[in-house]
């Protein structure tokens, strides 16, 4: 019997009408939720996201401007402008697509950005804040996750969800996250010894690696809710998850696609965490 597909454009569109009406409610005030992203350089990937980004800014009727910055800027002009949008009133969030080039230290980019206006969720404050719940803005990605779990009714109460990945940006923070909703949390790297052995255990698997196909049914308890973070383009010009989508569906009860599973959600809790943004600065808090 052949998995259940998480559809996270249809999930997308249910989710960006809720934020629509609530960014509604504020422009219905003279308020109008506003982001600023910055690309530095011309990668394609880059440029697509950042696209994909402003397009779903544009259909919840948000304002955006993207800076588009040459490759061999320098630091301190970058951390320039990001003060000059840190005191811009109308951008409630910033956003500076990764990567950068390897002139320009990441981390202190982004821990320039304020942090209520850090709708990526990466800003220090932020990050650490996760650990006691009381985080302003969820990175988008596992925020993404969240909701996704959320509207399929996955149960995530005393289930085992195993993470494969650390990463600062997905493995990390989905530990947190899924912690908070009292599941039993294991992140597995890639030095973890029999990777199987904890993969098997898992009622909700989320794979966030990189590595194209690397998990396969072998690796699947039957039954279990898969999570596949991973986008890669092989040699063939097609685009796949980390996991091996064919095999691990007969196996998984419920599995997210590659592409049309977790990427249009993350791009969803940007729109979110902006009109989250705007109603602090506002004091419209719902």
């Amino acid at each position: 019997m052949s998995a259940v597909i998480i559809d996270g454009k249809a999930i997308s569109v249910a989710v960006r009408k809720e934020w629509k009406e609530r960014a509604d409610r504020l422009k219905a005030k003279n308020i109008l939720p506003g982001l600023a992203v910055i690309i530095v350089g011309d990668n394609p990937a880059s440029k697509l996201y950042v696209s994909n980004k402003i397009k779903a800014c544009h259909e919840v009727g948000l304002h955006s401007e993207v800076h588009d910055l040459p490759e061999d800027i320098s630091e301190k002009m970058l951390l320039k402008l990001i003060d000059q949008l840190n005191e811009e009133k109308k951008i409630n969030g910033i956003l500076v697509q990764l990567p950068l080039p390897k002139h320009i230290d990441e981390n202190r980019i982004l821990e320039t950005i304020k942090m209520d206006k850090d709708v990526d969720g990466f800003h220090l404050y932020n990050v650490g804040a996760l650990m006691t719940g009381n985080t302003v803005f969820p990175p988008c990605t596992p925020f993404g996750v969240m909701r996704m779990l959320e509207y399929s009714k996955v149960p995530i109460a005393g289930q085992n969800a195993v993470i494969v990945g650390r990463s600062n940006i997905v493995g990390k923070p989905m530990a947190m996250l899924l912690l908070q909703k009292d599941a039993t949390v294991t992140i597995c790297t890639s030095k973890t010894k029999d990777l199987i052995q904890h993969t098997k255990q898992a009622d909700i698997l989320v794979v966030a690696t990189g590595r194209p196909e690397m998990i396969k049914a072998e690796h699947v308890k039957q039954g279990a809710i898969v999570v596949d973070v991973g986008i890669n383009r092989l040699d063939d010009g097609r685009l796949v998850g980390d996991v091996a989508f064919e095999e691990v569906s007969k196996v998984a009860s419920q599995i997210t696609p590659v592409p049309g599973g977790v990427g249009p959600m993350t791009i969803t809790m940007l729109v979110a965490n902006t009109v989250m943004a705007a109603e602090r600065h506002s004091g419209n808090l719902p």
